[in-house]
């Protein structure tokens, strides 16, 4: 499902949800080792079109709350996420 920012049903979860599971794909296909990958470009692309959207705050406790279950490091996580920074 891609996420269609011009719905006006369009809600705040569903943004979140966009940009969590970006975060849990990453994840997955970088630290878990899972052989079934879980990245597509459509993941991709909502989750960058959600953070337009949700406040650093918002991203930021994703991305801390699904490190600690995952069990990765904070810092590791940022640069798999965003490895051009």
């Amino acid at each position: 499902m891609a996420l269609d920012l011009n719905d006006p049903d369009l809600e705040f979860a569903d943004l979140v949800y966009a940009y969590q599971s970006w975060v849990m794909a990453v994840i997955n296909d970088e630290k878990l080792g899972a052989e079934d990958k879980l990245l597509t470009d459509d993941i991709a692309e909502d989750a960058l079109n959600a953070m337009r959207f949700l406040p650093g705050e918002v991203t930021s406790a994703i991305e801390t709350s699904l490190a600690r279950v995952y069990d990765v490091d904070p810092d590791e996580l940022a640069d798999l996420l965003f490895p051009e920074d």
